[in-house]
C-alpha cells in the first residue's frame, strides 16, 4: 500500500518555540477516538516537559539550576540530570550539559521530551505515526503493509533544498548544526563555538541518542560517520562541511 492510500491526519502546535508536527495515519486516523485521547497527551506532556527544562523560563528547573538552586525531586528531573551524565560519559565528554556558559541540557532534553510524550500512542494499534519537533524526529510503523515515512535533511548551506532523504521504519532521525540558531554549540572541552562544519544528522533507534550524538558530533568534528558507529553502535551519521 502506497502512503498516499493511507487515511492519515496531522496536528501543527507551537510547544518549545517551535513548530511541532504529529502525523497518524492508519485507517480510522481522521475520526478513531484513541486517536483523538491520545494526541493532547503527547502536545500536553511536550509542554509540560519545555515548563521544566526551558533555559528561557525564570521558574523552571534547568533556571534553578543555573542559580545554584536544589532542583526539585520530581522524577522527570532525576532522570535528565542522569541521562546528562551518562551521555557526557558515552561521548567522551563531547557533550556536556554543564558548560562554562551554564546548565545547559538542550542538546538531550528535546529528544528525551518527545520519546515521553509520544509514549501516549505506545497503544494506538494499526496507527503509524511521525513527530517533527524542529527537525528532530520520531516515527514508527506499526503494519508490515505500510511502507516507511521518508524523512528529509535540509542542506544548511540552502535550507529549500535537501540533502537526503532517510526512511525509517522505527527510530529517531536529529540534526544538530549552525543553519538554524546560527554558532549554538560549544565544544566542552575548549569552550570554542566549533565552525568546521554545518551540520551533522545522526539516524537510529532512539531519538534521545541521536540528537546526544549529532551535536556531540558536531562539537568534536572530525571522521563523523566512524566516530559514531564506533561510539553508539546501531547509529549512523552524516556531515555537511561548508564545501559543495
Amino acid at each position: 500500500m502506497t502512503a498516499a492510500a493511507i487515511e492519515r491526519r496531522s496536528w501543527v502546535l507551537p510547544v518549545m518555540g517551535l513548530a511541532v508536527s504529529l502525523h497518524v495515519r492508519g485507517e480510522g486516523a481522521r475520526s478513531a477516538p484513541a486517536v483523538r485521547r491520545a494526541v493532547p497527551v503527547v502536545f500536553g506532556r511536550l509542554r509540560f516537559a519545555d515548563r521544566m527544562f526551558s533555559p528561557y523560563r525564570e521558574d523552571s528547573e534547568v533556571s534553578r539550576i543555573r542559580r545554584g538552586e536544589s532542583p526539585s525531586g520530581h522524577p522527570w528531573v532525576t532522570e535528565v540530570l542522569a541521562l546528562c551524565e551518562l551521555a557526557r560519559e558515552r561521548t567522551d565528554g563531547y557533550f556536556d550539559a554543564r558548560l562554562p556558559g551554564g546548565f545547559d541540557p538542550s542538546g538531550l532534553v528535546k529528544g528525551w521530551a518527545v520519546e515521553q510524550s509520544i509514549t501516549a500512542l505506545a497503544d494506538l494499534e494499526g496507527f503509524d505515526y511521525c513527530l517533527n519537533a524542529g527537525g528532530d524526529i520520531v516515527a514508527a510503523v506499526r503494519s508490515a503493509a505500510s511502507p516507511a515515512w521518508r524523512v528529509g535533511v535540509e542542506d544548511p548551506r540552502d535550507r529549500s533544498r535537501l540533502v537526503a532523504v532517510r526512511e525509517v521504519r522505527s527510530g529517531g532521525v536529529a540534526t544538530s548544526g549552525s543553519a538554524a540558531r546560527g554558532a549554538h554549540i560549544v565544544d566542552p572541552h575548549t569552550g570554542a563555538r566549533p565552525d568546521a562544519l554545518l551540520s551533522v544528522t545522526v539516524t537510529g533507534p532512539s531519538l534521545l541518542w541521536a540528537d546526544v550524538f549529532a551535536t556531540a558530533a558536531f562539537a568534536r568534528g572530525g571522521d563523523v560517520e566512524s566516530w559514531v558507529r564506533a561510539s553508539a553502535p546501531g547509529y549512523e551519521a552524516f556531515a555537511v562541511g561548508p564545501d559543495p
